[in-house]
């Protein structure tokens, strides 16, 4: 058997988390691979609305697996809380969900040395969420991280104590020293949270991922933020301190390559990004706040004002060419449901020259979007039920796509419930 990876092609908040809803029926496991409590998969069925952080969005179907993988950093305190707050929604944990011992946890010190480095950066900050993401991952990579699997070691406080003591040092050499009485709070919180999260599954994530392939088990990896915002490929430095690209489904659950099947990758009609750094087809406009407002774009996590503006096909061609994306899910056309034309953003213009590749720098101020426009359907699509409905015009959009981009749109949501999730090409 193979895997399956879904994950997000541009800055983040694409509605990963009810496209996995809706897919999960047809898995056996789901699988978080990267990120933190950073991210926000927003999921809207029967009424209620959820948002999950670290549990991955499998968690409301019934019978399947679920796997914080070991590419996930993990806040205990949040953790905890969401967990909790699903438990007492009537959603069953406990055997169902379960914790690679190679994660990496989130620290208390880890929160207060993200807001540090913030400061410190001055006008150059990057807008992180302030959840101690970045300084827990640099942890990791210089070899200095506490992980999962260590709260089950005898000298576990004494390797607690050793992280909390150098961030302690950091803080002061960044000119915040720590509050002791808050800390001190904020340690006895984080602790009490470690012995809830004892109750749950803690396993070697790559054996149990490859075991269950073996014995023909399905697996669907769910990917967190989005391409654009990939350590290595994204719009550096502003983005977050994972690998969320499809290989990052490799090095965060222990999956060869070769195990790799369909990668879905999911897009929004139009475009979005939080906090700082370049936005090509950013809209300061009307055009930009009707779409915010009509799209209810605001951070799932942060509560923060999402900016937005035109879908970008250079910024989307690229993602598809990094990830090896098979199928497209295109989230959110709904919300432009009653616009009289539509743009769409086909290359960029650099020093008086026009490319479609997506290049080493998008500085604000050193690039123009070239676009094209096409006309709006001008028809409330929330209650369609199959593709056959579609207005012509919405149809002329989806064909305009998948010739630039080169690849099928195979699922269309036009609405935020599950149900109003179309799937085509059948």
């Amino acid at each position: 058997m193979k895997v399956d990876v879904l994950l997000g092609l541009q800055w983040g908040d694409e509605g990963k988390g009810k496209v996995v809803d809706v897919l999960t029926p047809r898995y056996d496991i789901v699988a978080r691979f990267q990120g933190g409590p950073n991210a926000g998969h927003t999921l809207e069925f029967e009424g209620k609305k959820y948002v999950l952080r670290s549990i991955p969005s499998g968690i409301f179907q019934s019978g399947q697996t679920n796997i914080i993988g070991s590419g996930v950093v993990l806040d205990p305190v949040l953790f905890a809380d969401e967990a909790k707050a699903l438990e007492e929604s009537g959603n069953r944990l406990t055997g169902v969900l379960k914790i690679s011992k190679k994660a990496h946890l989130i620290l208390p010190t880890h929160r207060l040395l993200d807001a540090a480095n913030e400061k410190a950066k001055g006008k150059g900050k990057i807008g992180t969420t302030g959840k101690g993401i970045g300084p827990t991952y640099t942890d990791k990579i210089s070899r200095n991280g506490v992980r999962v699997g260590d709260i089950l070691l005898n000298d576990f406080k004494q390797r607690y104590e050793a992280a909390r003591n150098r961030h302690l040092e950091q803080l002061v050499a960044l000119g915040s020293p720590a509050d002791t009485a808050a800390l001190a709070e904020a340690e006895s919180k984080w602790m009490e949270a470690l012995d809830y999260m004892r109750r749950f599954d803690l396993i070697d994530s790559e054996h149990f991922i490859n075991k269950a392939l073996a014995d023909g088990k399905s697996v669907l990896c769910e990917g967190a933020q989005g391409t654009m915002l990939d350590v290595d490929f994204g719009s550096y430095p502003f983005v977050t301190s994972s690998n969320t690209v499809c290989a990052g489904a490799c090095t965060g659950l222990g999956i060869a390559p070769r195990s790799i099947g369909e990668v879905f990758g999911i897009f929004k009609a139009y475009c979005t990004r939080v906090g700082s750094g370049p936005f090509p087809t950013e809209l300061f406009d009307e055009t930009g706040k009707r779409i915010r407002d009509l799209g209810h774009e605001y951070g799932a996590v942060t509560g923060r004002e999402r900016r937005c503006g035109w879908v970008d096909l250079v910024a989307l061609r690229y993602a598809i060419m990094i990830n090896g994306v098979t199928q497209l899910i295109m989230m959110k056309s709904d919300v432009l449901d009653g616009f009289d034309e539509i743009k769409a953003c086909t290359a960029y213009e650099i020093d008086g020259r026009t490319t479609r590749d997506f290049p080493y720098s998008i500085e604000d101020g050193k690039l123009t979007p070239v676009y094209t426009t096409l006309p709006g359907w001008k028809t409330d699509m929330t209650g369609m039920k199959s593709e056959n409905e579609f207005p012509a015009e919405f149809k002329q959009y989806i064909e305009f796509l998948e010739r630039e981009l080169a690849t099928p749109i195979s699922i269309v949501s036009i609405g935020p419930d599950r149900t109003q999730t179309i799937e085509r090409h059948k």
